[in-house]
């Protein structure tokens, strides 16, 4: 029997009929020639693409009922840890939407675009405030790959120094973000990991035992994956900076610290920013990002150009004339727009209340943790930082029940799943970043939701290894689908004829 809960809604493929279509533009008044002509008959399909014929009206549903599937920031709580999904204020859609920023172009002569280079560098000032380095560089369009750059930064100046050749170590804690050695890798260095202590700070006795005149830099999370504030860094960074190294400190966890810590005063020589994360610019789905780099004095000569300056009249412009840069990393100057929602939502806050992002973002998560520790304990017992690290082991060692099921049956209670799994030194992981955007009130229904699961796996475990039960789409075969993509469209066409009638 039919039901309205068992009918599934039918793709936009499967809406299609031959020859109908949603716009029926007018007819042409100039002479129309033949595509061969035009594009080159190599460049023809021997046949039309597969693409859906439906009216105006079915594309409308189509896309308003997938929008109102997503979930978002805006539609709920979205506690992944170590991404920092905080609220996106609509000032600064209102100010990235203003005919003088959308319209100004690259090319156009610096003298033209002066208030476009004055945001640009007064943002430059202000993330130097925040912390603490010499030098800004706003080009990198992701953390990766201001990741990427600090190190092709730092590789730079050995050459420089002449021991491009004998530098070649790249040092990364275990509780360090999964980018940090693939950076590395990607720049041409061997990686080594140092591994965590009891009381999850960089073990000082490994470092030690992995020091010597090969190690190009250390590549230290902090806070780390591990949701704390590493109390061995500005001993760590002295150690590395003993042998010539240097330490880059991977900013994705910036939120935790501004306003209170400036990291070049630990001892860092650069760090990326994820602006699109600290800094409240649009984040998830693959971008646009901002992933600005700070650097100390002797970095500073290998940054990408253009970078923007302040020339002795007052007037903004960029420099060019750097002769030992690594080279540009992205088209013009990365993605202006998503930089100026940054400089708005700090100007915003202004100077005196910007300490407030960090202590409360840090508090939420204490306070989550302390919600939450008597069935899911931390990972480390200790005040945690901006998110809390906890394990679900005893759920899985008691019930069967894993931290992947949890997640699963989070979604039943309206909930975005946190991060699971990661970092990997804590089994049955799971990853909460609250962010200071979520009140009392939120993180206490997240709380109970938790709390609620962990009585379901004492008393129904089965109810979790089956959740979800009230969305779209059961559990899906996850592994299957990483291994086996399909990306497209590739059955045949159903017309509505051939879908069964709604009952209802």
């Amino acid at each position: 029997m039919i039901t309205p809960q068992t009918v599934d809604v039918p793709l936009i493929f499967e809406r299609s009929v031959p020859g109908r279509q949603g716009v029926l533009p007018p007819a042409c008044d100039v002479p129309i020639l033949p595509l061969q002509d035009m594009l080159g008959a190599e460049n023809l399909r021997s046949e039309p693409p597969r693409l859906p014929e439906v009216s105006e009206l079915d594309t409308v549903r189509h896309y308003t009922r997938l929008s109102q599937r997503n979930y978002g920031i805006d539609t709920g709580f979205y506690p992944l840890g170590s991404c920092t999904m905080k609220y996106n204020p609509r000032i600064n859609e209102k100010v990235a939407a203003l005919a003088g920023f959308t319209h100004v172009h690259p090319l156009q002569p610096e003298r033209t675009a002066q208030g476009a280079l004055r945001i640009l560098f007064e943002l430059q000032e202000d993330l130097k405030a925040i912390t603490g380095f010499d030098t800004l560089c706003l080009q990198p369009v992701a953390g990766a790959q201001g990741e990427l750059l600090s190190l092709m930064t730092i590789k730079a100046y050995h050459a420089s120094q002449g021991e491009g050749e004998k530098r070649k170590v790249v040092l990364v804690p275990d509780s360090a973000h999964g980018t940090n050695p693939a950076s590395a890798a990607l720049c041409g260095y061997t990686v080594r990991s140092i591994p965590t202590d009891a009381k999850g700070n960089t073990d000082l006795n490994a470092l030690q035992e992995y020091l010597s005149d090969e190690v190009a830099a250390m590549m230290l999370t902090n806070p780390s994956t591990l949701g704390l504030f590493d109390q061995n860094a500005q001993k760590a960074c002295e150690m590395v900076h003993a042998v010539g190294g240097f330490v880059f400190c991977d900013g994705a966890n910036m939120n935790a610290l501004v306003g209170v810590v400036r990291p070049a005063e630990i001892g860092f020589d650069c760090m990326h920013l994820n602006l699109h994360k600290t800094f409240s610019t649009p984040h998830g789905g693959g971008g646009p990002g901002a992933g600005a780099i700070g650097v100390s004095e002797k970095l500073a000569p290998f940054l990408p150009t253009p970078l923007v300056i302040q020339h002795g009249d007052g007037s903004f412009g960029f420099q060019t004339n750097l002769p030992h840069s690594v080279g540009k990393v992205h088209a013009f100057y990365g993605n202006f727009l998503n930089l100026l929602r940054a400089y708005v939502y700090i100007r915003a806050y202004g100077g005196e209340n910007l300490r407030n992002i960090g202590e409360y973002a840090v508090l939420n998560a204490n306070y989550m943790l302390a919600r939450i520790r008597e069935v899911f304990p931390p990972a480390i017992d200790r005040f945690c930082m901006h998110e809390c690290i906890v394990t679900a082991q005893s759920l899985k060692t008691k019930h069967g029940v894993r931290a992947f099921d949890v997640a699963k049956r989070l979604l039943d209670y309206g909930f975005h799943p946190p991060t699971m799994y990661f970092p990997l030194i804590v089994p049955e992981c799971l990853m909460i970043e609250p962010t200071e955007s979520e009140s009392r009130q939120t993180l206490d229904m997240f709380a109970n939701a938790l709390l609620t699961i962990a009585e379901e796996a004492e008393t129904n475990p089965d109810l979790l290894k089956n959740a979800p039960h009230h969305m779209p789409v059961r559990r899906l075969d996850e592994a299957s689908a990483a291994k086996t993509l399909t990306l497209r469209w590739q059955g045949e066409v159903v017309y509505p004829s051939e879908v069964p009638a709604c009952a209802c």
